[in-house]
């Protein structure tokens, strides 16, 4: 068995407009980003993933994404599936709180003269389905996340604003 990966068919390294969100004087479509993984490992009883910006102006970072209780034979999201188009998402899947203060994909705020901005989109490979109710806050899905995480594979990309 091969390496735990996580690839996508419209990151090329940079978000585009179609990723940004749609709010807070961005003129984006908050589109989420079509993903897919390979190789999970054995023992998978379902997968998480999130997107989190480490150097939002906020102390704490930011969670734009968290999905969770995503079935173990799953191993792909269309494009728009946590967004623009919910019927996308595999039955099941738990979409979570983020810190917009609602459940779904919340893409990037490019503010001005921010800076450099690490947002990391990460699968967890999970020994369980998380008993968490869709209302949990993003630090409370990832303190559940944590030690149910068999294996973990992310994407990195970086915006400069």
């Amino acid at each position: 068995m091969g390496t735990f990966t996580l690839s996508s068919n419209d990151l090329g390294g940079q978000f585009t407009s179609d990723h940004f969100f749609n709010d807070w004087g961005v003129g984006g479509k908050n589109v989420s980003p079509h993903l897919y993984w390979q190789n999970a490992p054995q023992g998978t009883k379902s997968f998480a993933i999130t997107m989190y910006d480490p150097a939002a102006p906020t102390g704490s970072g930011w969670w734009h994404w968290v999905l969770f209780n995503i079935p173990a034979n799953v191993n792909e999201l269309a494009s728009g599936a946590g967004s623009t188009e919910p019927g996308l998402m595999p039955a099941g899947t738990v979409s979570g709180m983020t810190d917009f203060g609602k459940p779904g994909y919340g893409g990037p705020v490019p503010l001005p003269n921010s800076g450099f901005h690490p947002y990391c989109i990460t699968i967890h490979a999970l020994n369980t389905e998380l008993q968490l109710e869709q209302t949990a806050s993003p630090a409370m899905v990832g303190f559940n996340i944590g030690p149910a995480t068999i294996a973990k594979a992310s994407i990195l990309v970086y915006l400069k604003v």
